[in-house]
């Protein structure tokens, strides 16, 4: 892949507001409806050549305790051995590798690494973008609407018991829906590094 250098000084980092962001997720459950829950603990590192976010260079990191899904027993299960490991494996990590965008620049495609229980698969993620703001504080803000579908068996996450009759109790495929409220950092940044940032290459379909 291409790298484009930029100083630090051109390097806009963003951060989540937590308050203002969501991650949730969905699985069929016995093949008639959905499970939905969220993971309430994460936080994007983001950084881009001024606000122009299709240079974006992503890292997104969730913690695997942090799932929810309004049933504890079931919230035990998803941490434990035949799911999410979450205690060995403390956090699920993307990291992107490039992006490509529509010629409005308001819909991205980020293809990354995601690893989930000690297993890395490549993904692609469909992003929705709103304008960059100035928020209350007048500090540089966007918000960023990700989906995903994924299959939970290329991580290895395998367990489903079968019915008496077709089907599992756990579909394979998970839906995920990430709402993402970015606040610029650089009128924070008061140390600047001296080694330049490298941000990805961009791509136009």
């Amino acid at each position: 892949m291409t790298m484009k250098l930029l100083r630090d000084e051109e390097v806009t980092r963003w951060t989540t507001d937590q308050a203002q962001s969501k991650v949730s997720f969905q699985v069929r459950h016995l093949m008639v409806s959905h499970v939905r829950g969220e993971f309430s603990q994460f936080d994007a590192n983001v950084l881009t050549n001024g606000t122009n976010f299709t240079t974006a260079d992503v890292t997104f990191k969730i913690e695997s305790k942090s799932i929810h899904t309004g049933d504890e027993r079931r919230d035990s299960d998803l941490r434990g051995r035949e799911f999410l490991r979450a205690d060995e494996h403390k956090q699920i990590i993307f990291r992107s590798t490039s992006v490509s965008h529509s010629a409005s620049g308001h819909k991205m495609e980020l293809r990354g690494d995601l690893q989930v229980a000690g297993i890395v698969r490549s993904v692609n993620l469909d992003i929705q973008m709103g304008p960059v703001v100035i928020n209350s504080w007048g500090e540089e803000t966007v918000c960023l609407t990700i989906t995903s579908k994924i299959t939970r068996e290329d991580w290895g996450l395998r367990w489903s018991a079968a019915m008496a009759s077709a089907g599992f109790l756990i579909g394979d495929e998970v839906i995920f829906s990430c709402k993402l409220e970015l606040v610029s950092r650089r009128q924070h940044d008061a140390q600047l590094q001296q080694d330049p940032v490298p941000l990805m290459r961009v791509e136009t379909f």
